[in-house]
C-alpha cells in the first residue's frame, strides 16, 4: 500500500498548502496550475512562483482550457527544465504529455506532476454563457458519492482511465465524503514522498482503488458503450463519414486544441494543399460541383490515422467544435480499436514505445489473415 500524507483540511486549501510549502522550502521554482484570472471565475493554466498568488489556484476546477500537455511541451520543446516545477493536472493530461515525450516533443526532468483521481470537467460552452459556477456544487456532490456529474463532458462521462499512471502525487477525490474536511494525498513514488518531506499532516497507508473508484470504472465503460452506439461509427461507411464531416466549416480548431498534433506546419494548412484556380477549374469539369472550403473528409481521416494510435481521449477537439461533431467520440472509438490491435494504451508508460515508431519484422499476423 502506497504512503498517504493526510491533512485535516478540505482538498482546495489542502492542495494550496501543499504548493505553498513546495515553493516555500523551495523544493519547487514555480507551480503550474488552473489559477482564478479575474472576479468573474474565468481560469487559466498559469506558472506561478510567488506564494501570496496561490490563493487564487484552483487545483482541481472541473474545466479545461486547454490541454496542459500541449503548454508543457512548449516549455520543453528546446530541452528540459533548468529548475523544478510542480505541476497539476489531469490524468488525460499526463497521459497526453507522456506520449509527447516519446514522440519528442518534451522532456520530463524536473517536473513534480501532481493529479487526481479526476471526476471529468464540463464543456467549455458552460463557462462562455456563465452556467458553469452554479454546476459546481453539484459536481462536488456527485465527486462524493463517486458518481458522474450531470453535464460533464460525454468523453468524461465515458473514461475508464480517470486514476493517473505516471503521477509522483495522487489526491484521492472519487468517493470521499469528507473532502471538504480531508485531503488524501497518495505518494506514488520516491519523489514524491520526498516533496512532502518535512510538511505537517499524518502519514498513513491508503488504497487508491476502493469501491466507490471501481464502481465508477464500471459506470463509465456504460457509459462510454452508449456513446458508440449512439454515434454508430461502426456503421458510417462512406455515406456516413461524408454526413458527418460534412458539416466541417474547415477552422482546424481540433487541430489546434488537440495535445497530440504537434507539426509546425500542418499539409492542410500548407502550399502543397493549397487550392489555386485551376485545381477548382479541373476538380469543378470532373464534378460539376465543389464542397467549399473542400477536403474536408480528407483532413479527417487524415487526423484519425496520425492520431488514433495516441489519442487519450481528452475530448478537446469536440469541445473546441463550432458544428458540433462528435469528434471526441469518433476519435475514441476508431483510437481504441488501433491501440488494441497493437495492446497499447497511450500515456500509462513512458518506456513503452509508440507502436507507429517501431517496426518488428512479424507483427500484426492476425490483422492480415
Amino acid at each position: 500500500m502506497p504512503k498517504v500524507l493526510r491533512i485535516d483540511k478540505g482538498v482546495e486549501e489542502g492542495i494550496q498548502e501543499l504548493l505553498k510549502f513546495l515553493l516555500e522550502s523551495k523544493k519547487v521554482k514555480g507551480v503550474f496550475a488552473l489559477k482564478r484570472i479575474n472576479e468573474k471565475g474565468a481560469v487559466a493554466y498559469s506558472l506561478i512562483t510567488d506564494p501570496a498568488l496561490l490563493k487564487d489556484v484552483l487545483p482541481f476546477f472541473p474545466l479545461m482550457p486547454a490541454n496542459a500537455a500541449k503548454l508543457l511541451s512548449h516549455f520543453t520543446l528546446i530541452g528540459p527544465l533548468n529548475e523544478p516545477i510542480a505541476v497539476v493536472a489531469r490524468p488525460c493530461e499526463l497521459r497526453a504529455f507522456i506520449e509527447l515525450v516519446k514522440r519528442k516533443q518534451g522532456y520530463l526532468e524536473n517536473f513534480l506532476f501532481i493529479s487526481s483521481t479526476c471526476g471529468g470537467v464540463y464543456p467549455l460552452k458552460m463557462a462562455v454563457n456563465g452556467e458553469l459556477n452554479e454546476k459546481i456544487p453539484q459536481y462536488w456532490e456527485a465527486i462524493k458519492k463517486g458518481g458522474n456529474a450531470p453535464d460533464i463532458r460525454d468523453t468524461c462521462k465515458g473514461c475508464e482511465h480517470f486514476l493517473p499512471y505516471t503521477a509522483d502525487i495522487t489526491v484521492a477525490l472519487i468517493g470521499k465524503k469528507d473532502i471538504d474536511k480531508r485531503c488524501e494525498i497518495f505518494l506514488n513514488t520516491d519523489k514524491g514522498e520526498k516533496s512532502v518531506d518535512g510538511m505537517k499532516g499524518e502519514v498513513i497507508k491508503g488504497e487508491i482503488e476502493t469501491k466507490e473508484v471501481k464502481d465508477l470504472k464500471s459506470e463509465r465503460k456504460e457509459e462510454k458503450e452508449k456513446l458508440f452506439r449512439e454515434v454508430k461509427v461502426e456503421e458510417f461507411g462512406m455515406k456516413g463519414l461524408i454526413e458527418t464531416f460534412g458539416r466541417c466549416i474547415g477552422c482546424r480548431g481540433c487541430r489546434k486544441a488537440c495535445p497530440i498534433c504537434f507539426c509546425g506546419l500542418c499539409f492542410f494548412d500548407s502550399q502543397v494543399n493549397e487550392y489555386k484556380p485551376h485545381t477548382y477549374e479541373i476538380e469543378l469539369e470532373k464534378r460539376k460541383g465543389l464542397r467549399v472550403p473542400p477536403d474536408t473528409l480528407f483532413y479527417h481521416l487524415g487526423r484519425l490515422t496520425h492520431m488514433s494510435v495516441s489519442c487519450v481521449g481528452c475530448g478537446m477537439c469536440a469541445d473546441v467544435c463550432p458544428a458540433n461533431i462528435p469528434l471526441s467520440t469518433i476519435f475514441l472509438k476508431v483510437g481504441e480499436s488501433v491501440q488494441d490491435v497493437f495492446d497499447y494504451l497511450p500515456g500509462k508508460d513512458v518506456e513503452e514505445k509508440v507502436p507507429v515508431t517501431t517496426f518488428e519484422p512479424e507483427e500484426l499476423a492476425e490483422v492480415e489473415k
